[in-house]
């Protein structure tokens, strides 16, 4: 499949996210960070937010949850308007159960893995899903520095999925750059989120396209891309 760059708005402007989420038009999704303070420690926004973004842009949503009892409120974001719902698995009472009802509402499944989880338990339960989020940084907060020792849990991730024949994305968020998307294409990754990088730009939508372009190079020549 071909790469894709998802702007995160945490690294917006939040007093004028309307504009900032038409700044990108040109990306492929739009990453919206919800956090609740408890299974983070930050704050962000929640649904009411996701369904004016959602009428702001033609861009769809991805909304990624790091919150508490995501199967209660995974729905609700469907409903907001998310085209694609990410829930924890750390935060998951039943994942399972979880990825087949965000999937019976339309929306893409996906389910992250924070930095110390391992994908090795949840091999299983890659067929339910729509794509797989590996937290290059603990979650919580926009800013951070790429966690390079990622880099084999992406390779082994993407291992596994071409393993099974599936065709999951595999998206890496936290501290993706113009110096780090490539490490993260050759490893296997193909959806790239991207803050500061992109909103910290001069032109976002030309950050958009650079990045994009990076990691499409890699891509082509990349051992695990080759017979896809």
């Amino acid at each position: 499949m071909a790469v894709q760059i998802n702007p995160s708005i945490l690294s917006a402007d939040f007093s004028r996210l309307a504009e900032e989420a038409k700044a990108v038009e040109g990306a492929d999704w739009l990453h919206v960070d919800v956090m609740d303070n408890h299974f983070v420690p930050n704050l962000t926004l929640g649904v009411p937010v996701v369904e004016s973004l959602a009428k702001a842009t033609d861009t769809p949503l991805d909304c990624h949850l790091m919150i508490e009892d995501p199967d209660r409120w995974a729905p609700r974001y469907i409903e907001a308007g998310a085209g694609s719902v990410t829930f924890h698995v750390e935060a998951a009472a039943a994942p399972v159960r979880l990825a087949r009802e965000i999937r019976a509402k339309g929306a893409r499944a996906s389910m992250a893995l924070r930095p110390a989880t391992p994908i090795e338990p949840y091999e299983d339960l890659l067929p339910e899903l729509d794509m797989l989020l590996i937290m290059t940084v603990e979650p919580g907060f926009g800013g951070q520095a790429f966690l390079d020792i990622m880099l084999p849990k992406i390779r082994r991730t993407r291992e596994l999925i071409s393993k099974h024949g599936l065709q999951l994305w595999l998206q890496v968020d936290g501290g993706v750059s113009a110096s780090t998307i490539e490490q993260c294409a050759e490893a296997g990754a193909d959806v790239f989120v991207a803050g500061s990088a992109v909103y910290g730009a001069d032109d976002p939508a030309e950050a958009v396209r650079k990045l994009r372009d990076q990691a499409a190079a890699v891509t082509a020549s990349a051992a695990w891309a080759c017979g896809h």
